[in-house]
């Protein structure tokens, strides 16, 4: 089993080359773009409101702590295997 130093090393570089090629920004505006398309950001944005709402005192770090683990466990499947399958197809073109 790798340790984590390696794939963490692993990690950052993968991420430097798709910065470098300007992938990453592509596959951010995608994720963005069928997060909107599927609802997602709206529901998300009126779920953190509400609960702003009765939150005392109102604190950001800790709505971010709360709604961060909620937010990514409720991404849609479809997006998830998109944008998936996006990063898959340029780490296989980077690693031929």
């Amino acid at each position: 089993m790798p340790h984590a130093e390696s794939i963490d090393a692993l990690f950052t570089q993968v991420r430097r080359r798709l910065v470098e090629s300007g992938e990453w920004e592509q596959i951010r505006a995608a994720l963005s773009a069928k997060l909107n398309e599927s609802g997602w950001t709206d529901d998300i944005h009126h779920k953190s409101k509400e609960v702003a709402r009765n939150m005392e005192p109102l604190s950001f770090s800790k709505l971010h702590a709360d709604f961060a683990p909620r937010a990514e466990t409720s991404v849609p499947l479809a997006v998830k295997r998109e944008i998936s399958n996006m990063i898959r197809q340029h780490l296989e073109k980077q690693f031929e």
